[in-house]
């Protein structure tokens, strides 16, 4: 049975750019999107992305993530979420 789950993922500024910080699970695609906003505000955050990824957590197949909407600076290349 196929679940999608929704994330706010920030990125924080790092020496070599930015980096991915820690994800974040929400209820619903608009959660997702308010909270990547949030994320993209606090001290240390380049910005964040909303996004959600369907499978099947049985089999821990996944289809790849589907970028809801993106907050300050992210990088271009988001093909490993």
């Amino acid at each position: 049975m196929d679940v999608t789950y929704y994330v706010a993922l920030p990125f924080v500024v790092a020496d070599d750019g930015v980096a991915a910080g820690e994800a974040v699970e929400c209820l619903s695609a608009n959660a997702a999107v308010m909270r990547a906003e949030a994320l993209s505000r606090k001290p240390g955050c380049a910005g964040a992305v909303a996004f959600s990824r369907t499978g099947d957590p049985a089999t821990g197949e996944f289809g790849d993530a589907t970028l809801i909407r993106k907050f300050g600076d992210v990088p271009d290349d988001l093909s490993a979420l």
